[in-house]
């Protein structure tokens, strides 16, 4: 699948240049002179990486950056900026993004970097969907018992009724137990790469899962919301 990489920057020959060469090496590409019309389109439509220019004529670009990470943790951000200060640095990667290249840069050398980022995240999104799942998972004094075959869970050895998709959820956090799981992520593998429905459905779901796994408190204590990022699970020996 053609990855698609949305680059903002308020000058038009830089757009066209980094464009074109992303284009030449077989990715989608989308510009945007203002912060404004990016978010707006990055409302509807995610794209697989943003390369985002600092100094903006309607917004500050840092805004911007830490606007993707709040709501799309797991979209990688390349922040382009003649702003070169070392604590310019700091303070980009401390609000999300994945990396810095100052201005002037070399075409060749941006390139490299997106291929890199984006081959890491793919990476790290197979590692999720492909790790195991234990057949059991203890929680203080709490015993989770997992029946892929039948898809079924048992909680302090009564069954827990969850949908497909609920269960779904469920065992993809139990695979990255004690890791937060970002939610565009959980979207993605539960409801598949095409949703661009509400994302408030992943909220409903995980409500109704600590309400079905009420037993002892343990959707309350052990299904953790990590605000702005996604969700986790704590196991707890």
């Amino acid at each position: 699948m053609t990855k698609l990489v949305y680059t903002v920057d308020d000058e038009e020959n830089i757009l066209e240049i980094i464009n074109f060469n992303l284009e030449k090496n077989g990715y989608e590409t989308k510009g945007f002179t203002e912060g404004k019309k990016f978010l707006k389109e990055f409302e509807n439509k995610k794209p697989d990486l943003v390369i985002l220019d600092l100094m903006l004529p309607d917004m500050d670009g840092y805004e911007i950056c830490k606007e993707i990470k709040s709501t799309s943790s797991d979209i990688p951000v390349i922040i382009l900026s003649a702003k070169g200060e070392e604590l310019d640095k700091v303070l980009g990667l401390e609000l999300g993004a994945d990396d810095y290249v100052v201005k002037p840069f070399g075409v060749r050398e941006l390139v490299a970097r997106v291929k890199n980022i984006i081959k890491r995240f793919e990476s790290i999104k197979t590692e999720i969907s492909l790790m195991p799942l234990k057949k059991t998972y203890y929680f203080d004094d709490i015993r989770l018992d997992v029946d892929e075959i039948r898809h079924e869970l048992l909680l302090g050895g009564k069954t827990v009724d969850l949908n497909p998709k609920e269960y779904k959820t469920l065992t993809i956090l139990l695979k990255n137990i004690n890791n937060v799981t970002p939610r565009n992520e959980l979207i993605r593998l539960v409801w598949g790469e095409d949703y661009y429905g509400d994302t408030r459905t992943l909220d409903v779901h995980i409500r109704r899962i600590r309400e079905k796994m009420s037993f002892k408190d343990f959707g309350k204590k052990f299904i953790i919301t990590i605000h702005g990022i996604g969700y986790k699970i704590i196991e707890k020996n």
